[in-house]
């Protein structure tokens, strides 16, 4: 099961809006004699590969695999139907599929047809690797990950704007990657005008994401170089819903998609930002990558929107208590009592830190 883990990791950022799976087949003999996995989103699932692979040997053999084989007709066949007539005689599955049109019929029909089954081998580290695809099928939310470099003081810019370049080349490769994986990069208006960025993942990663500002009043520059490369990447522009018909009407000639939401209170005329996160996983997007401003990652940590953090730290000091912080918004009114960043990883990229972990709100 480790290996089909193993495996199932290889398909990351090439099979979204599909879950991440890998598949192994061992004989009587615990040889193996298929492996497999999801390798491109409309392709062959896991199973298939290893099925594929270990031909009239599967007869009898026990098949490994990380999530509960699909019995519906998609883009490909059900899987289970090509497990019970390869004839297969046991499998271990990781985990159960939580999505809908899956959710135990892939099991059951196994089990239906004489086949052991075997359930929960690994079951955590399965759960992790496929966490946003449980989310987005789940709560119709997209995993939301959220990004910035740092100074050691805290700051993502000086009192005066200016932020390039806080980490070193090394971090920023590692955003590039990160960007590649992504199904969306989002930046709030702030960003979008002090920057003019790209927000594209050079060099090109195996997907190619949308880039979205939130943006109340759509009033992006037809001129900047997010529109003007809209050839090379879609642009969504998130507002509010009285921005004004020229600023969108302007957008919409030039490309850009526009999307228009209501107040997230009544108080403020800010586009919802739930809202437009269910229905960026309405489109199926699964993975969000947010890298500011500070504004904007406020907003989304008070509502409990981010899932997953990546800083980057540099041994730089600005000081100033003027200068941006990464996270604006409300915040807590209280230290934690408990740690609210988990499953963390710390790496140095020369003279940079970067921490990674998940976030976990208190009750």
């Amino acid at each position: 099961m480790q290996h089909a883990l193993d495996l199932a990791c290889l398909g990351t950022g090439s099979v979204e809006p599909n879950p991440a799976v890998g598949s192994v087949i061992v004989d009587e003999n615990l040889q193996l004699i298929g492996e497999g996995y999801h390798q491109q989103y409309g392709g062959p699932h896991a199973e298939i590969h290893a099925l594929s692979m270990a031909g009239t040997r599967a007869k009898g053999a026990t098949i490994y695999v990380t999530l509960e084989p699909c019995c519906h007709q998609g883009k490909t066949g059900p899987c289970s139907q090509a497990i019970i007539q390869a004839g297969v005689k046991k499998a271990v599955i990781a985990m159960r599929d939580p999505a809908p049109h899956v959710d135990g019929g892939g099991i059951a029909e196994l089990q239906q047809a004489g086949i052991e089954v075997e359930l929960g081998l690994l079951e955590s580290a399965a759960q992790k690797l496929v966490r946003p695809f449980v989310k987005r099928v789940s709560t119709g939310l997209p995993w939301v990950h959220a990004k910035w470099a740092m100074t050691l003081d805290g700051k993502i810019a000086t009192r005066t704007g200016h932020s390039q370049w806080i980490s070193n080349e090394h971090s920023r490769e590692l955003v590039h990657q990160l960007r590649g994986r992504m199904d969306a990069i989002m930046v709030g208006q702030q960003t979008a005008v002090k920057d003019d960025p790209l927000l594209t993942a050079r060099p090109a990663g195996r997907r190619t994401p949308a880039r979205i500002v939130v943006d109340s009043q759509a009033a992006l520059s037809c001129q900047s170089k997010l529109v003007q490369s809209i050839e090379d990447a879609p642009v969504i522009v998130i507002a509010h819903e009285s921005a004004p018909s020229d600023n969108i009407k302007q957008l919409e000639q030039a490309g850009v998609e526009v999307l228009l939401f209501s107040n997230s209170t009544p108080q403020t005329a800010q586009p919802d930002l739930k809202q437009c996160l269910l229905e960026l996983g309405r489109k199926e997007m699964t993975n969000i990558l947010i890298e500011g401003g500070g504004s904007l990652l406020g907003s989304c940590f008070d509502a409990r929107l981010i899932d997953e953090v990546h800083v980057f730290i540099a041994p730089k000091i600005v000081g100033g208590k003027a200068a941006i912080t990464p996270l604006a918004g409300q915040g807590l009114d209280t230290i934690p009592q408990f740690q609210n960043i988990t499953e963390y990883q710390i790496r140095t990229l020369e003279s940079d830190i970067y921490v990674q972990g998940q976030i976990e709100y208190q009750a």
